[in-house]
Order: structure tokens, then sequence, then C-alpha cells
């Protein structure tokens, strides 16, 4: 019963990743470079930085609200499959710089977005 109570959390949490990813895509941009997947993808290593962050700090945190937000909501909200295809559209368009800009990028900046949201849980959960 535990597996499936984990489950509905990580439901959610995809559903609503996924749907705050989607409404992202909508916002109307005038550049060739992917920007909204770009942003999805650093804002989600943002998040789970934050996350994990969190629960380092404050290790009685609920187990459910930590899948539905690592695992879940990061999970749906963030597009690495989407911007390896971007990438590839990219260079399939004679867009080769653009292309290994975006993937660098992308890359160094996620990575970055762990590391200060990490940085960021330990300042906001410092005295706890």
């Amino acid at each position: 019963m535990q597996i499936l109570k984990d489950c509905l959390f990580v439901g959610i949490g995809g559903f609503t990743g996924a749907i705050l990813r989607y409404l992202i895509t909508l916002i109307p941009l005038k550049t060739q470079f992917p920007l909204s997947t770009f942003f999805v993808n650093i804002t989600g290593a943002l998040i789970i930085g934050f996350v994990v962050g969190a629960t380092e700090t404050l290790p009685n945190m609920n187990p459910h609200i930590i899948l539905f937000l690592k695992t879940g909501l990061c999970g749906g909200y963030t597009t690495l499959s989407a911007m390896s295809l971007e990438a590839v559209n990219l260079f399939k368009s004679n867009n080769s710089l653009m292309s290994v800009v975006y993937i660098i990028t992308t890359v160094v900046f996620c990575i970055f977005g762990v590391l200060l949201g990490e940085f960021i849980a330990s300042l906001v959960f410092k005295n706890t």
C-alpha cells in the first residue's frame, strides 16, 4: 500500500511539473535559441538542488514531499530529452555553433543551479 501512496505523490508532482513546463513553452519568444527549454532545465536544476539541500538540513522532512518535489515535479518539469532534440535540430539546420553553445551552457548552468539551490537551502534552513 505504501508504494501506491508514493506513486501518487510522484504522479501528482510529475503532472504538475509537466504542466508548468508546457505553460512556459507557450510564452512567445522571438529567438532561434531554445530559451524556454534552457530556462526550464536551469530552474529545474535550481529546484532539485534546493530540495536536496533542504533534505540534508532537515532530515525529518516528509518523504512524500521529497518524492513529490524531486522525483515528481523536477522529473516532469525538466526536459533533457527536449533539449537533446533541440540541439540536434540546431545542428541539422546548420547552426552548429549555436547547438554547441546551447549544450555547454545548459550543462554548466544546470550544474551551477544545483549548487546554488543547495546553497540557498543551507541559508534558508540554517537556524532550524
